[in-house]
């Protein structure tokens, strides 16, 4: 069962619909929304079990988190739209492209794995003490999927956008292994910039989002 999704659109333009990470919400496109939105009309999603949408299960996972914005756009009847997924939401983004390639125009993705082993060693040990303590849904999430065969990635025939943080959290050989799997993919990393530095709060990634979307 779909969640029902908040969010909130600005703007005009073709469709673009940005998709936060883990234990976030929609706000953290705060400053890029201001630039996105003389340009595009922009869909600013809160994922199921964040903000202000409904989680109807007890635990995460990215396939339904994927469902949920396959359902938003066809229930909103958005035309190949643009998506944006920054961590978590690069996660649902790839899942989405993977399954139905026609419905979406071209994806961004920013500091993306396909399987918990992408995250370097000294984090994936910290989330691991996290959980331990916390119990979280979230983290339980982020070190037991997704589990995606890089193969699968070949199934994906729309442009796509890799990008990273010189200081990333996740591997960086990992995100390259990412583009390569992907047809027509582009890697660019951001230097000096950690994981979330050039999106959360940040007009850096609209930045380079507008210049991208010129060619």
């Amino acid at each position: 069962m779909s969640a029902t999704l908040f969010y909130e659109k600005s703007g005009q333009g073709d469709p673009i619909i940005l998709l936060h990470g883990n234990g976030e919400t929609h706000q953290i496109f705060d400053k890029a929304v201001l630039l996105l939105k003389d340009y595009y009309t922009v869909y600013a999603l809160d994922s199921r079990g964040h903000g202000k949408s409904e989680n109807p299960k007890e635990e995460l996972f990215y396939e339904d988190m994927m469902e949920d914005v396959e359902s938003f756009i066809i229930d909103m009847n958005i035309q190949k739209p643009i998506i944006y997924g920054f961590s978590d939401g690069g996660i649902v983004a790839l899942m989405l492209a993977m399954k139905q390639p026609d419905l979406l125009s071209k994806l961004v993705v920013s500091g993306v794995n396909i399987n918990p082993e992408g995250i370097r060693r000294n984090w994936l040990i910290l989330f691991k003490l996290i959980y331990a303590f916390s119990k979280s849904k979230n983290y339980k999430m982020m070190l037991t999927q997704p589990q995606i065969d890089p193969k699968e990635l070949g199934k994906i025939t729309i442009p796509v956008y890799v990008t990273a943080g010189s200081r990333d959290l996740i591997r960086m050989d990992h995100m390259e292994m990412i583009a390569e799997h992907i047809q027509n993919s582009c890697f660019k990393v951001f230097d000096k910039e950690n994981h979330a530095s050039y999106v959360i709060h940040s007009d850096t990634i609209a930045k380079y989002i507008l210049n991208i979307m010129k060619c």
